[in-house]
């Protein structure tokens, strides 16, 4: 594919519960492919006849960075990412690792974009524990947070974001961050999208 016709891909990254989820489906709504690095680990955990469960999902993550090195979620999501991008931008929600950023961005290029969701842990930790699906505990988001900062150098990509959204308020200023956002890739030079 030419560069003048390249489809960008934007990667998301942030801790569990800064809304990362969210930002991924206003990305799909503006005509992006999403594809949800988590879904790796879902498969995995359905595979090895395992529940969902924090505990076992963490299992999960841990083992296939040992099988297959920290850029993992990368290496075994690069099929559906070239799949998607020959017809559409692509999003990614959920990149983890700084290994993650350096396969992708060197595979992709300057059609690879890092950004960022932030909130502080408290608004995190309340989201979490009221979330009806994959719900987390104080205890448990905490847990999470350091095996994430600790184990899968999750920092790094955070800090090198081309973009940052701060999501502390309202889902009505996510929206319009993120909106902005995307008016800004899409009207990049040379995209065609």
């Amino acid at each position: 594919m030419g560069a003048e016709n390249a489809m960008k891909i934007v990667a998301i990254v942030g801790m569990a519960g800064a809304g990362k989820s969210e930002v991924a489906r206003l990305f799909q709504q503006n005509g992006f492919t999403s594809i949800r690095f988590g879904d790796v680990t879902d498969e995995e955990v359905g595979k090895r006849g395992l529940a969902l469960s924090e505990e076992n999902e963490r299992y999960v993550r841990e083992l296939l960075r040992r099988e297959h090195g920290m850029a993992a979620y990368a290496l075994l999501n690069k099929p559906r990412i070239d799949s998607a991008r020959e017809h559409s931008d692509v999003v990614i929600d959920g990149l983890y690792s700084w290994e993650e950023y350096i396969a992708l961005k060197g595979y992709y290029q300057e059609d690879f974009y890092l950004l960022a969701v932030w909130a502080s842990p408290s608004t995190r930790y309340r989201r979490l524990a009221d979330r009806p699906e994959r719900g987390l505990t104080v205890a448990e988001a905490e847990s999470r947070d350091r095996a994430e900062i600790e184990n899968t150098n999750k920092g790094g990509p955070i800090a090198m974001a081309d973009f940052t959204i701060i999501n502390g308020s309202s889902l009505d200023n996510l929206r319009e961050q993120t909106e902005r956002i995307i008016f800004l890739l899409k009207n990049e030079k040379g995209n065609q999208a």
